[in-house]
């Protein structure tokens, strides 16, 4: 019973539920579709007006954008003329270059088809000869135009731009003028048709039915796409947009003027430099606003149908609303759990949709973001692998060559041990003299390299005779040349250039090397060409060649080509690679033209600077002593005993009195049973204990009254060394050091000592 009469009362429930459930049913749809509708119809109608806006903003700036590379364009064709006249002005006018001058002239004209008349004026303002399209040349008419303006601006402000005039009334012209560069060059006139001008215009397209057009100083035609206009001398004062550029006033956020048509357009205007012209660009207001139209239109349409789907739609999701929810639910989990390839597919048009779209935009970039990240791991990673075997070639051949010689070096040791004749010892020491001197030309080879790479070397820039260069390269090569049978040739030159001598001499050191190894017969020549203001120093040989394939390969580290040397040697393979980093730390051009079979020619280009006259320097009185080392006390310092052993042994068969010593504490240790202090101090830079050749020298030098002359070695090819070296003013030598060149620095900071203690 009780069961019975619960029904009624659970049934009534329902209905109750269902008729709530359906009272917020119509309340959400309502209050939806008037979200919806409103937030549609507010975001289209914002749309549309910023669109509108932005469109129009855009319009002027095509205009402005256009104006200003027609100004441009017209700019640089003026830029080009005044080019060619420059050329024609380095070349001083008198009566030996007549006939050059004129040869240029005829290369102008034919060149510059807008040039129809030159004429070059000398020094005083006298015609000296004249060149024309139209009429016959006048070759020393002497005609006076010293007053005429061209002559007058030209050689006040060295180029004259001309007012527009019209020959015969029609064709525009513009007289351009430039003076040389010294007043005795005198002043080039041209005479420029500016009915070239409109080539210029008349390729610049302003949509389907705009134009642009140019105006000079008096607000005159003088290029437009319609030249009859322009030979007409058309005066375009009188329009606004004219009046407002000549007045430097603006057109105004819309600038929509009458055109010569009488057509309302779009303007806009760019001055063109220098010469006081003005660029038009116009556009009709018709076509120019088509565009912006017909987007109105289509966003009107658009936001009216979307505000009728969004009705629709109203009625839909409010049924369906549980089921992008879940779809945003899910999408969002499995994004979270890494599936970045997930995208959410929700069709309802509202915020809904939105935030999906949100959702897949996050994983998109995301994914993106990871397969960039992918990608520049395994580029870094190819780069590094790249580097890794660029120096183990780098390491493979370096090693390579040097166990050539150190091998060498143990098999004629091991011969010295055994009983042999003065002759034969003679020889295997030259043997090893020769294996050693491989072994420094590889190691000098590659501190070269370690210093350019790490930026150690810096230019000392200086004003030299190229000559000075040049007698040091054949004094060098010659007798080289002629054991090979080659002819060397070295042109002389009494040009000056601006550069690094001791760098410079290298390159070309290293070219005429490489000439003269590679060439088997005929020649090597060393010459040098002037090219503006630049110097073209040139090394020519008659060898095999190079191909084409292998001309970029030639500037690494280690790559050789060609036979070996009558010797057997083919080279280290470091020549042009110190060569081309030289030329970039000097910042010069280097060209190499080749010919198999026939042979190659490498350039240098090099600043030319005036020369001047070399002053001899007056003989020094104090004659220098052939010997100065004999019986001076010199101190040397370093932590390798085989070092310190041989730079002992060395000194001493010179004549030195040596304290060699581990550290500055040492050698002064040392020094107490010395009977005066040292005359010179040679120490390594890095010492034991984190100690430094600097700070032994000074501990040295605090321990007696007078300075003591020091320089440094090293093994340490980094920067660092070098410059602490030159901080405190010492030389610093990189290991391994050739033993006349250790003797050349004993000798030189000896007699600097000796020669300052002759003038105290």
């Amino acid at each position: 019973m009780k069961s019975r009469a619960s029904e009624p009362g659970a049934a009534t429930e329902a209905n109750a539920a269902r008729e709530v459930r359906g009272g917020l049913f119509r309340k959400y749809v309502a209050l939806f579709v008037a979200v919806v509708c409103g937030a549609l119809a507010a975001n289209g109608l914002f749309d549309i007006w910023f669109s509108y806006q932005e469109q129009k903003a855009l319009l002027i700036r095509i205009q402005r954008g256009q104006a200003e590379s027609a100004a441009a364009s017209i700019s640089q064709f003026v830029k080009e003329i005044e080019g060619q006249l420059a050329r024609a002005t380095q070349l001083p006018w008198s009566a030996d270059t007549l006939e050059e001058w004129r040869f240029d002239a005829v290369r102008m004209l034919r060149q510059v088809p807008a040039i129809t008349e030159l004429s070059q004026l000398d020094a005083a303002g006298r015609e000296q000869i004249r060149m024309s399209r139209v009429a016959r040349d006048v070759v020393g008419s002497q005609t006076d135009l010293s007053g005429d303006p061209a002559f007058v601006e030209a050689i006040k402000k060295k180029v004259y731009y001309g007012p527009i005039h019209f020959l015969r009334e029609s064709e525009p012209y513009m007289t351009l003028a430039m003076a040389g560069v010294r007043r005795d060059y005198g002043v080039i006139v041209a005479q420029v048709n500016l009915k070239f001008i409109w080539e210029v215009v008349s390729e610049i397209k302003v949509g389907e039915h705009g134009q642009a057009y140019v105006v000079d100083a008096d607000a005159r035609l003088i290029a437009h796409p319609d030249i009859s206009r322009v030979l007409r001398n058309t005066d375009v004062s009188h329009l606004a947009q004219v009046q407002a550029a000549r007045s430097a006033m603006p057109l105004g956020q819309t600038p929509v003027v009458d055109d010569i048509q009488g057509r309302q357009v779009l303007t806009a205007y760019a001055p063109v430099a220098r010469l006081g012209w003005l660029v038009f660009a116009e556009l009709p207001v018709d076509e120019a606003y088509a565009p912006l139209y017909a987007s109105i239109r289509r966003s009107g349409i658009l936001l009216l149908v979307a505000l009728i789907l969004a009705v629709f739609a109203g009625l839909y999701l409010a049924h369906k609303m549980v089921v992008p929810i879940r779809a945003l639910r899910d999408g969002a989990a499995r994004i979270g759990r890494g599936d970045l390839a997930q995208r959410i597919t929700i069709k309802t048009g509202d915020e809904l949709e939105a935030l999906g779209n949100q959702f897949n935009s996050m994983a998109s970039r995301l994914q993106e973001s990871y397969a960039t990240l992918e990608r520049k791991v395994e580029e870094r990673t190819h780069q590094l692998e790249l580097a890794n075997l660029a120096k183990s070639r780098f390491l493979a051949a370096a090693s390579h060559d040097l166990r050539q010689p150190l091998h060498a070096l143990g098999l004629f040791v091991a011969q010295l041990r055994g009983r042999m004749s003065a002759a034969e010892r003679g020889r295997i020491v030259e043997h090893i003299d020769l294996a050693v001197a491989g072994m420094s030309e590889l190691f000098n080879a590659l501190l070269d390299i370690s210093k350019l790479d790490a930026g150690a070397l810096t230019p000392n820039i200086t004003n030299f005779p190229v000559a000075q260069v040049l007698k040091r390269i054949e004094s060098t090569f010659a007798s080289v040349a002629r054991e090979k049978g080659l002819s060397l040739s070295v042109v002389p030159t009494t040009v000056w250039v601006r550069s690094d001598l001791i760098l410079l001499e290298r390159i070309l050191l290293n070219l005429v090397s490489n000439a003269v190894r590679y060439t088997s017969d005929g020649g090597v020549v060393v010459g040098c060409r002037k090219r503006g203001g630049r110097l073209r120093i040139e090394v020519w040989d008659t060898g095999p060649g190079i191909a084409e394939d292998q001309r970029q390969k030639i500037f690494d580290e280690f790559y050789r080509l060609g036979d070996p040397d009558r010797d057997g040697r083919v080279g280290l393979g470091l020549g042009l690679a110190i060569v081309d980093r030289l030329c970039r730390l000097l910042d010069y051009p280097i060209e190499l033209n080749s010919t198999l079979g026939r042979g190659s020619r490498f350039t240098v280009v090099a600043p030319i600077v005036a020369a001047r006259t070399i002053i001899a320097e007056p003989q020094n009185p104090i004659q220098a002593v052939l010997d100065v080392a004999s019986g001076k006390l010199v101190v040397v310092i370093d932590d390798d005993p085989l070092v310190l052993n041989g730079m002992g042994g060395l000194l001493r068969s010179w004549g030195c009195r040596v304290v060699a010593a581990s550290s500055g504490c040492t050698a002064l240790i040392g020094l107490n049973d010395q009977d005066r202090p040292p005359d010179l101090i040679i120490s390594d830079f890095h010492l034991a204990g984190g100690k430094t050749g600097i700070d032994a020298i000074a501990a040295l030098c605090n321990a007696f009254p007078a300075p003591i002359p020091a320089f440094l070695l090293s093994g340490d090819t980094n920067a660092e060394p070098l410059q602490k070296a030159q901080a405190s003013g010492y030389h610093l030598l990189h290991k391994p050091v050739d033993p006349m060149t250790l003797r050349a620095m004993l000798n030189r900071m000896l007699k600097k000592d000796q020669f300052a203690g002759v003038r105290q």
